[in-house]
């Protein structure tokens, strides 16, 4: 079973954190949130209290399979001001494993640590000036290599849907798609 570990810092994108992690608990991956706060209650940037699985300094991020990042504002510049979270990172960019960023994420976190470098991406609108050494697709998601980035909100579900089928196989996206019936929003 895969696992990932959906890092959640004060100012997260609602939408952006929870519609990954239940699109991909649906599929049957192993999801661990880790709070990034001195609480295991991280508010999002709606002001909803969600309740981390776990604190950052109680973890071993050696077993992902991926990390997340949500997006939102200021939770991007939070967790690119954690030491711990950027560690993480860089540790599984050099280990050649998967990591996925949304909205703000990819270029407040992933362009200023370089693991963007050369590669496509794609990020919420006015922030890709940040993607100075990437190629900026304006896609809602791009995946070049390891490395999953979504464009924002109304991204969430096909970027979730495309690191489940990464994850696990394109047949179990598919059909947690239907049955969430996001193929009949888009043939609306």
């Amino acid at each position: 079973m895969a696992k990932v570990y959906v890092f959640l810092a004060n100012g997260f994108e609602d939408v952006e954190a929870l519609i990954p992690i239940d699109v991909l608990r649906r599929g049957n991956v192993e999801v661990i949130t880790v709070s990034t706060t001195d609480t295991d209650i991280v508010e999002s940037a709606h002001g909803v209290g969600i309740r981390a699985d776990v604190m950052f300094d109680d973890c071993d991020f050696a077993d992902a399979d991926l990390l997340m990042l949500p997006g939102g504002m200021p939770g991007a510049s939070n967790l690119f001001a954690h030491e711990g979270v950027c560690k993480a990172l860089l540790s599984q960019q050099e280990h050649g494993k998967k990591i996925a960023a949304i909205c703000a994420s990819p270029a407040v976190v992933l362009a200023q640590l370089g693991i963007l470098d050369g590669k496509k991406a794609t990020c919420y609108p006015g922030f890709e000036q940040m993607l100075t050494t990437a190629d900026y697709t304006g896609e809602l998601v791009t995946v070049d290599g390891n490395i999953t980035t979504g464009e924002g909100p109304a991204a969430a579900f096909p970027y979730a849907y495309t690191i489940l089928a990464d994850l696990v196989d394109e047949q179990t996206a598919s059909q947690i798609a239907e049955g969430m019936r996001f193929k009949h929003l888009m043939e609306a």
